[in-house]
């Protein structure tokens, strides 16, 4: 690489750093008026994964060595991913609001009916397909299959396989000591299920070949055995993983009446991304996985429709963020 080259990268790296956000490719050569912008495009490409991490269609932000992880928050709605480049996420972790009015009312529970709720269908996972990488993983958070939703959540494995997502597995989450009295038996789980992208990458460490051949090697599959629920403390080579109890958050400190403990998020997370590694949630609600994101060292996207919630969510992420860590917040 010429010197000219070398020096046009790191003045990129500048007009990030002034403008303090992730910014568009017109925005950056508005910056910079004596290179052409398929200049700056091209010396952008060049260094992609290194100096600059593609977010969004056109959209790019400056990755130091100090900065590892990090979140950006968008308000928009989940299902238009449009502006997401093609194979361009790590993994998909998200909870969309299904609609099913009559399961979620009971004795002890009725769901606040203000929130858009909706049913997937296939275009929305040719979307999720669109913009994951090959190999990685789609976590789809679901609720327990009653005499209301069964038909929708065998369509779900459908429309994903048809996309060619996967079925990889389906584990439990247990909310402890919660119990809601709906439909025709008491409940206390959602269902975790997870899909690939065609084959998994290899992301599960290979003792046979480690201790044959020493080294790191890695197969296909998730990080580690897939527990049998995630509330059960856990044994497994995942590092500060095991033994976590993902209990749900009181009422009163709750953004969104669906979110997720931080804790489920983070061992999720671990068994489906690598550090650095960037991971999408389309329907952010609470924003915790953006926290368990920053507090496991990758780089999250949220998207949440709701102004209410967007705001708390930056609250809620600028307490937990570090030094090195930031916290962006683009317009739709």
């Amino acid at each position: 690489m010429s010197a000219n080259e070398k020096a046009l990268k790191y003045r990129i790296v500048s007009v990030l750093k002034n403008i303090g956000r992730p910014a568009s490719i017109k925005e950056i050569s508005g910056e910079i008026s004596d290179k052409p912008v398929t200049t700056i495009r091209g010396r952008i490409n060049e260094n992609v994964n290194k100096l600059f991490k593609r977010v969004a269609r056109g959209v790019y932000w400056f990755v130091s060595e100090e900065e590892t992880s990090g979140v950006m928050l968008l308000e928009g709605n989940g299902l238009d991913m449009s502006y997401i480049e093609d194979e361009s996420v790590d993994a998909i972790i998200t909870d969309h609001p299904w609609l099913d009015p009559k399961s979620n009312k009971g004795t002890n529970r009725k769901f606040d009916n203000s929130y858009d709720t909706f049913l997937y269908k296939l275009e929305d996972f040719k979307e999720k397909a669109r913009v994951l990488k090959n190999g990685s993983f789609l976590v789809e958070i679901l609720p327990a299959e009653n005499e209301n939703n069964y038909k929708y959540l065998y369509k779900i494995k459908e429309m994903a396989e048809e996309c060619g997502l996967l079925y990889y597995a389906k584990v439990p989450w247990r909310k402890g000591n919660l119990i809601f009295n709906t439909g025709r038996k008491s409940k206390n789980t959602e269902d975790i299920m997870f899909f690939t992208k065609g084959k998994a990458r290899a992301l599960r460490p290979d003792q046979s070949k480690r201790k044959r051949l020493g080294g790191e090697h890695y197969m296909s599959g998730a990080a580690g055995m897939l527990p049998t629920d995630f509330e059960t403390e856990m044994e497994m080579d995942l590092k500060e993983v095991s033994e976590i109890d993902a209990q749900p958050a009181s009422n009163r400190n709750k953004i969104h009446q669906a979110e997720k403990p931080i804790e489920l998020y983070q061992q999720i997370i671990n068994f489906v991304t690598k550090p650095g590694e960037i991971v999408l949630d389309q329907f952010a609600g609470s924003g915790n996985l953006g926290a368990a994101a920053l507090l496991t060292n990758r780089f999250a996207f949220l998207i949440e429709k709701l102004n209410e919630n967007v705001q708390k969510i930056c609250k809620r992420l600028n307490h937990f963020a570090k030094k090195d860590q930031v916290v962006y917040q683009l317009n739709a």
